[in-house]
């Protein structure tokens, strides 16, 4: 991992959308292991989170999800000046993927909505957001927000289970560096959280079979309350 003051460094805004275009092509490499089939198996609610209100790359506000019924989101928490290969570069690399899939889709496009929050309100303004945004060049549904400040963006954090402790100098002062795990979230229309990704299983078509799983599930949904209504009204489905 990359260790040190981020300033020092000279990393920021252009090393994170760097970084995210090498770590791209790491992303698209060949998975150890089979995809399942979507549909044939299940993901369990894990936790539930509100619709927060949050800041777009224009300052305005925004809902986190804003899910119709049949759509899901991917979410993912990062900050611009981070410097682990391993962190928030690799989460955008994976959700630049996902985008670049979704893009070759558009029927699934329409359905799953990509969303990268930062947890750095303080450095990471609209406008921070807005240039990475341009930097990433996102071909689909694709949200980058930020918060109006630390204790707006807290409970967020919190409800997803999120950690990202500030780092300090012996005298107490903030580094702009935070203590972080990399976590990307899936999440159904209704809050529920499906599934937590971390490095070891950030890929792409992991998360896109994951995602049509919870679609083909919501349509089985529809089509059995479909029916249920019908028997109810005494009409042959």
């Amino acid at each position: 991992m990359i260790r040190g003051v981020a300033a020092a460094l000279g990393l920021g805004l252009l090393a994170i959308a760097a970084r995210a275009g090498a770590h791209e092509a790491a992303a698209a490499a060949p998975l150890a292991f089979a995809l399942p089939e979507p549909g044939s198996y299940e993901l369990p609610a894990i936790a539930r989170v509100p619709d927060f209100e949050l800041l777009d790359e224009r300052g305005a506000a925004v809902r986190l999800l804003g899910l119709a019924a049949d759509q899901v989101a991917i979410v993912s928490f990062v900050y611009t000046q981070c410097p682990d290969g391993q962190g928030c570069p690799l989460a955008l690399a994976a959700l630049q993927g996902i985008d670049r899939a979704l893009a070759r889709d558009p029927a699934l496009a329409r359905r799953v909505r990509l969303a990268t929050v930062s947890f750095d309100p303080v450095r990471d303004t609209p406008e921070r957001m807005a240039a990475l945004r341009g930097r990433l060049h996102p071909a689909a549904d694709w949200r980058f927000l930020t918060a109006a400040s630390p204790s707006a963006v807290a409970p967020v954090l919190a409800a997803f289970g999120q950690d990202a402790l500030p780092l300090v100098d012996a005298r107490g002062a903030q580094l702009g560096l935070f203590r972080h795990v990399l976590k990307v979230f899936l999440v159904d229309a209704r809050g529920a959280v499906r599934n937590v990704y971390s490095a070891g299983f950030l890929s792409p078509e992991l998360v896109l079979v994951d995602a049509r799983t919870l679609l083909l599930e919501s349509e089985s949904g529809r089509g059995r309350l479909s029916r249920a209504r019908s028997e109810n009204a005494g009409v042959s489905p």
